[in-house]
């Protein structure tokens, strides 16, 4: 046996072989059963209706939905539970979501804002898995994308042998999206040049795209189907950033995604997917509820720039995300997992730098202003846990 032969596993199924799961994948089952559990009125190309999206999104609150025994066939085979509890996939304002979904049912664009990190890719996914069944009509945006991601390219090959056919002309997700009526997704809309953005203007006002290599067939003008529509991510934080135009602002309703208020709600979530990246690594997640609570007090005081006694924080250039929280809490737990023999809580501090010593130089005193701040006054009321934290001082230099 070659070492190739040793270190390949044999094959399997697609989602037991993906790292990770689409959301249409992952929450296959639930969809299946909103479908089935709301047949009220669905705009047009969707599939699921609206508030059945909101649902989806938010949770049914705990309750568990029961479906009618005539609902309970799968359209491919097989049978629906008779029951379902759907869990919460995204923690914000209900009214956020509710928003997003009447825009999107308006067949309008939506562009979703905010910090780093703040779940803008996530809801995005979720909005067009429930709506139209896939979220892999994406764009990511770059400095280095070009108008065909968003209109279209050629099989040059094609193309050569058969000159500007349809057969050769190769579709963007967007044009797909517009062909089949479903929703395009754009990740960083604002890190594309402004002459590339400005190609989704015509797109989202006129509603068609124009091929001139096709003109005079009746491929030559391609109108979208009911139900398409785009949201965008951006995030105006992120330096070099090409300002949208006052046109392309006007064909999308703006909505802010906020950091979570809730630090108990933010601990949960932050202990949830740090539990779910851990385990899919094949361990269990050990780290000390305390531990996690302290790693969140810090990450909260330094968005904020204020701590819960009230203390000022100078706040670091670098956005103090849950997303990161979520990822220094998920190495915590694979430390201890794989490499026992520590405290998790005497990796808090290096993790910390890592994290604020991405943007800005003068983070790195920053964060030991703040151990020399709110760090050793909670050291000084007699905390066990902040004691060790600001034994720990040294290694953060």
């Amino acid at each position: 046996m070659t070492v190739t032969e040793h270190v390949r596993p044999t094959a399997a199924p697609d989602n037991a072989a993906a790292q990770v799961l689409s959301a249409e994948q992952r929450y296959a089952d639930e969809l299946a059963f909103l479908a089935a559990h709301d047949d009220g009125a669905r705009p047009p190309g969707w599939a699921l209706t609206p508030r059945a999206v909101v649902t989806f999104i938010r949770g049914s609150d705990g309750e568990a939905l029961t479906l009618p025994a005539d609902r309970r066939s799968r359209p491919g085979g097989g049978d629906l539970p008779a029951s379902m509890t759907i869990a919460p996939k995204f923690v914000g304002e209900r009214s956020l979501v509710e928003r997003c979904v009447v825009t999107l049912a308006g067949e309008r664009g939506l562009l979703l804002v905010g910090e780093p990190g703040t779940a803008k890719s996530m809801l995005s996914e979720l909005l067009a898995a429930a709506i139209c069944g896939t979220s892999a009509l994406t764009v990511q945006g770059t400095a280095g994308t070009t108008e065909d991601a968003f209109r279209y390219g050629w099989n040059y090959a094609l193309l050569l042998a058969q000159g500007p056919t349809p057969q050769a002309l190769v579709d963007s997700p967007v044009l797909t999206a517009m062909r089949t009526g479903r929703v395009a997704r754009i990740e960083e809309v604002t890190r594309c040049l402004p002459e590339v953005q400005d190609a989704l203007v015509s797109i989202l006002s006129d509603r068609r795209m124009n091929v001139p290599e096709l003109s005079g067939t009746g491929d030559g003008l391609i109108r979208a189907t009911p139900g398409f529509t785009v949201i965008a991510t951006a995030n105006l934080r992120d330096r070099g950033v090409s300002e949208m135009s006052s046109a392309l602002k006007r064909r999308f309703n703006f909505e802010t995604v906020h950091p979570i208020a809730d630090a108990g709600t933010e601990t949960d979530l932050v202990r949830r997917q740090a539990t779910a990246a851990v385990e899919r690594a094949g361990a269990p997640y050990t780290v000390d509820d305390a531990v996690l609570d302290a790693l969140i007090t810090v990450f909260r005081d330094l968005r904020t720039g204020r701590s819960g006694e009230g203390w000022d924080v100078e706040r670091p250039g670098t956005v103090m995300s849950t997303a990161e929280a979520v990822q220094v809490a998920a190495s915590l737990g694979l430390a201890a997992a794989y490499l026992p023999g520590g405290d998790p809580l005497d990796l808090v501090p290096g993790h910390l730098l890592g994290v604020v010593r991405k943007d800005d130089e003068n983070d790195h005193a920053r964060l030991l202003g703040y151990w020399d701040g709110p760090v050793r006054r909670r050291a000084e009321d007699g905390s066990a846990m902040w004691r060790r934290l600001w034994d720990l001082r040294a290694s953060l230099r």
